[in-house]
């Protein structure tokens, strides 16, 4: 079902028959992926009384409440208000959903006992395109990834340099396959959040973070349309869903 769209005065065509999605879906399991000492996400049938929400217990449907920390549980999106005094929501500032993004693979490199992701890497990968939007997959790029517990793991990170370098060129919408695009352990510097997200000084208040994606390998690198779908959340941060459309 090939479909011709205009966005930012550029005409692409992309087949939306075949979505490629790149989150991580939340299950109330171990196998869900976590991060930052949380443990795994609830999804429990509500109990009232001698009534319970499910369906094979006799109720007429099923009826769950969820608990879950979006930072922690899954892919999310955030805005610059995760890291704000101020109260900002990632409901507000994202208000248009479709981006030209660049799918790239890198690297991280050792450094002692880290794993950075250099704005030099970067660079080679993008090859002079200035994306709106760019997907990060490290490599190696294993299917543990959809469920590994990354607490204590000291992640590989991007460098302050190369979050800057996103912002310098242009791009409003990073996403990457780890729990942060800091180091876990950081002593709450955050420097490459703040340096994407210009804050302090003058917040870029309507660009966003994306973390804990997963990008098969049957995805190849390049330009893709990217749907990025999140839910109605008035909070810092989003479950989110983005699906990526190869452009024809």
């Amino acid at each position: 079902m090939k479909s011709t769209i205009q966005i930012h005065n550029k005409t692409i065509a992309v087949d939306l028959s075949k979505p490629l999605d790149i989150s991580i879906p939340l299950q109330a399991s171990e196998k869900n992926p976590l991060a930052w000492y949380q443990n795994e996400p609830t999804i429990e049938p509500v109990k009232m009384g001698d009534w319970t929400g499910k369906v094979s217990e006799g109720a007429s449907v099923n009826f769950n409440n969820v608990f879950f920390n979006p930072h922690a549980h899954g892919t999310h999106t955030e805005c610059f208000g995760h890291i704000s005094k101020e109260f900002h929501s990632v409901n507000e500032a994202l208000k248009t959903f479709f981006f030209l993004a660049e799918v790239i693979s890198v690297k991280p490199e050792k450094v002692g006992d880290d794993e950075i992701i250099s704005e030099e890497s970067i660079k080679e990968a993008l090859n002079g395109k200035t994306p709106e939007a760019i997907i990060i997959r490290t490599l190696p790029n294993s299917t543990e990834k959809k469920s590994k517990h990354w607490s204590d793991t000291n992640w590989p990170f991007l460098h302050e340099k190369a979050a800057l370098f996103l912002r310098e060129i242009g791009v409003k919408h990073l996403l990457i396959d780890l729990p942060s695009v800091d180091k876990e352990k950081d002593e709450g510097k955050l420097l490459a959040h703040k340096a994407f997200w210009n804050y302090p000084e003058k917040p870029r208040e309507d660009c966003t973070i994306t973390e804990l994606i997963y990008v098969n390998d049957s995805i190849e690198d390049g330009s893709y349309l990217l749907n990025l779908q999140i839910a109605s959340f008035h909070n810092d941060a989003s479950p989110s869903k983005p699906i990526l459309y190869k452009i024809l």
